[in-house]
């Protein structure tokens, strides 16, 4: 059995931290000294150790355990959600589990079988609740998958279209070194939120932008943050460019108008390295039909004065510039768009792959995006082959629950809905991330069963019909590397598993034998086995590009490892390669090209994203006609004090919360003109469903905006105002009012910034907010 170490690690989302420890118990998480900008997000942890909303054994929904005596099929009596739980012996609740699996894989195939997870349940490489449940699935048959991330769908679909690979949207960037060196102008689309780099995928080592914006403000670079928000870029020296949301695309037109007008677009470039530059063109002088998309035109849809248009135009063909486009733009209606327009006018201002010059995605979308990795991969655990071809966009859930059978249009495909009868969640919390909340509540009573993997009673353990109570990082013992830092590290068991809690790996290990399936799932190993497997895969790998790492027995008492990457990293620069020689380096793209024109999507005749960039009016803005009745346009970012809904019971989550709920923020003029009073509550809502905030104020946001950041756990009352379909929301839940449509045809995203809604006083008592209580239980009838 791996022993702690005397001063062990803990690696989290957020940062690496040793534990200060009370015999068994940890006291505090110290922020390792290589981190200049330490996230605060630990102070949670602990604390949810012994939360009332922890899961102490293994429950089933009460009308589903009567169905499963009962002999008969569970079925689904809409009343998830509703039902107390019965708590069980662990044997009998795996029993139980394995034989739902049985029935089903036997009555309709394992097709029928949705394994969902979102991934970030935990940071180390081997307890990674999406790797345990895929890999359990693969082990008995396979599943219906999903594919994309809610983060950057819509990007990941046109991305590889126009530039042959994902570089610059999840890596291969220009390096955030280069862009401090060399760039005279950022022009930051969505800005660059510090509250998003907090955190990455897989751990943070080093938090990196704070101390990259510091080199630019030092070496007299100009900063400009595009964004209805200005705290969307922090720190002084950094202009405010004020642009209605969804609208960034016809801001970037109105530029493009003003280069090709005067003469400034580097047509050397266009011919050596694009594709349908001259379609672009037309489009924005007006020659292929609709107006010419002047800056005049582009101000009444953005906001943005055509005067300042032209300046920034020609202030950024004049200077070594880079345009940054926030993951956020893309999480809205034909959110393909904004990416696509900022790779094109990138492109025709010729400074793409120059020294700190072009286009990049998702620059402080998550802590690491321009940071030079390290020269190799940790290995992740294998997920093993799926025998099921079928899958959904993941956004697309609640159609796919709905729907069985349905036709949809994805990347250029006609695809059908899997008929899905059994939910399998490990990881991930679909009650915070996905949209239109009312409509995943009522599509969630589809399916025969729900098996649930959960530490704490979130609303997705009590949509459940099996929960099964698991470890938090804090309790079990796991590596952590992350493709876009330079560490390893360990991660130390350094709390008693609470009550029951057993790790997924145990679950999932205990399933596999009743179902003969153990050895395809544990290959013979437990927790420390492939813990020492893992790393000697490490190991060769690292020893293929010269390093060698130390023995498992020395890493796992040191606990960390810094890895330096190699110095030509430090001086990429997006498709320098490509443009140094078009020809001897092609991108993968049918033109060897950037597409500015794409025959291939063109040719796919979606009517929501044609062959070029092109302005495409949201169903929901400050334009649209539903602006008439819901006059503020909702944005909900991710917040400061959390990591999605992780830990929204402890810790600085709770501390931001005012009343118990979350804070909307309002320019002061909306608040007055509503009759809404600083630190009040309010309502807000629209055709979808209603939530209770409480209200803030803040005049550095553009009239007419709203901002609901994501992430309280979601907390309907029935008895309160609306009805039993849409039920009020008490807790600040912004996803009961936000759309649950694909952004396109093409890529079926989550639209979730495009959404309107209302806002008035609640001048009733407040309903009290249980979402951090645990469910209801009975005992066995």
């Amino acid at each position: 059995m791996l022993k702690r170490a005397a001063n062990p690690v803990v690696a989290t989302h957020w940062g690496l931290y040793r534990a200060e420890m009370d015999g068994n118990r940890p006291q505090a998480l110290v922020p390792i000294a290589a981190d200049p900008d330490p996230s605060p997000l630990s102070e949670a942890m602990i604390a949810a150790l012994d939360a009332p909303s922890r899961i102490r054994r293994p429950a089933v929904r009460q009308g589903f355990l009567r169905r499963i005596e009962r002999g008969g099929p569970p079925g689904s009596p809409n009343a998830r959600g509703q039902e107390p739980f019965v708590e069980l012996p662990w044997d009998e609740a795996l029993d139980i589990a394995a034989a739902e699996l049985g029935r089903v894989r036997a009555a309709y195939g394992n097709g029928a079988i949705y394994g969902g997870s979102y991934g970030w349940g935990s940071a180390g490489r081997f307890h990674h609740a999406q790797s345990q449940v895929h890999r359990f699935l693969n082990s008995i048959g396979g599943y219906t998958r999903s594919v994309q991330n809610y983060s950057f769908a819509a990007a990941s679909a046109i991305v590889p279209r126009i530039l042959g690979t994902h570089d610059g949207l999840v890596e291969g960037h220009t390096s955030w070194a280069r862009i401090a060196e060399h760039t005279e102008t950022v022009l930051m689309f969505g800005g660059v939120p510090r509250r998003n780099a907090q955190v990455s995928s897989g751990g943070v080592g080093r938090h990196i932008v704070e101390e990259h914006l510091k080199a630019l403000r030092q070496r007299g670079a100009r900063l400009i943050s595009a964004s209805p928000v200005r705290s969307d870029t922090e720190g002084g020296g950094v202009e405010w460019l004020p642009v209605r949301p969804g609208t960034d695309t016809a801001l970037m037109l109105g530029m493009a108008h003003v280069l090709i007008e005067d003469g400034l677009v580097d047509r050397d470039f266009l011919d050596r390295c694009t594709t349908g530059y001259e379609v672009l063109r037309d489009y924005v002088m007006g020659c292929s039909g609709g107006p010419a998309r002047t800056p005049q035109w582009a101000e009444a849809i953005c906001g943005v004065r055509a005067d300042r248009m032209r300046d920034l135009a020609r202030h950024l063909s004049a200077t070594r510039s880079f345009i940054m486009v926030a993951w956020s733009l893309q999480r809205a209606d034909h959110g393909e768009q904004p990416y696509w327009m900022a790779m094109a006018l990138a492109a025709m201002l010729g400074q793409v792959g120059l020294p700190g010059g072009g286009f990049g995605y998702g620059y402080a979308s998550a802590n690491g995006i321009g940071q030079a990795p390290m020269p190799f991969r940790f290995p992740a655990l294998s997920q093993l082959a799926n025998g099921v071809d079928d899958y959904i966009p993941v956004a697309r859930i609640t159609d796919a629950l709905e729907t069985p059978g349905g036709a949809y249009h994805f990347d250029g495909q006609r695809r059908t809905y899997p008929d899905i009868r059994l939910v399998y969640w490990a990881g991930g919390n679909p009650f915070h991330h996905h949209q239109d909340l009312n409509r995943l509540r009522r599509a969630w009573q589809r399916p025969e069963t729900v098996i649930v993997h959960e530490g704490w009673w979130n609303p997705l353990a009590r949509h459940a019909d099996i929960v099964f109570p698991v470890t938090t990082p804090l309790e079990r013992n796991d590596i952590a590397a992350s493709a876009r830092d330079h560490f390893i590290a360990a991660s130390h068991a350094v709390a008693t598993p609470a009550h029951e809690a057993r790790n997924d790996y145990d679950i999932f290990s205990a399933l596999a034998a009743r179902l003969g399936a153990e050895q395809d799932f544990t290959a013979g190993r437990d927790e420390e086995a492939w813990l020492r497997h893992l790393y000697a895969e490490a190991g060769e790998r690292a020893s293929a590009v010269g390093i060698t790492l130390p023995p498992f027995d020395a890493f796992w008492k040191d606990g960390i490892l810094m890895i330096d990457p190699a110095p030509s990293e430090y001086t990429r620069d997006l498709l320098a390669d490509f443009r140094a020689d078009p020809e001897g380096a092609p991108l993968q793209t049918p033109s060897g090209r950037l597409e500015i024109f794409s025959k291939t999507i063109a040719d796919f005749g979606y009517d929501d994203c044609p062959g070029h960039p092109a302005w495409l009016a949201p169903k929901e803005w400050l334009g649209a006609p539903m602006a008439a009745t819901y006059g503020l346009h909702l944005l909900s970012n991710q917040p400061r004090h959390r990591l999605h809904s992780q830990y929204d019971m402890a810790g600085p989550s709770v501390a931001a919360k005012r009343h118990g709920r979350e804070t909307i923020w309002l320019h002061p003029i909306d608040a007055a003109s509503r009759g809404l009073a600083e630190g009040a509550p309010v309502r807000v809502f629209n055709d979808r469903g209603a939530c209770l905030a409480i209200l803030a104020m803040d005049d550095a946001m553009l009239p007419g905006v709203a901002v609901l950041p994501t992430g309280a756990w979601y907390d309907p009352v029935p008895s309160g105002a609306g009805d039993a379909d849409a039920p009020l929301e008490v807790h600040g839940n912004p996803n009961v009012l936000t759309a649950d449509r694909g952004t396109s045809k093409l890529a079926q995203g989550c639209s979730a910034q495009s959404c309107l809604v209302e806002v008035e006083p609640w001048r009733r008592p407040l309903p009290p907010v249980r979402a951090f209580l645990p469910p209801d239980f009975v005992p066995r009838a």
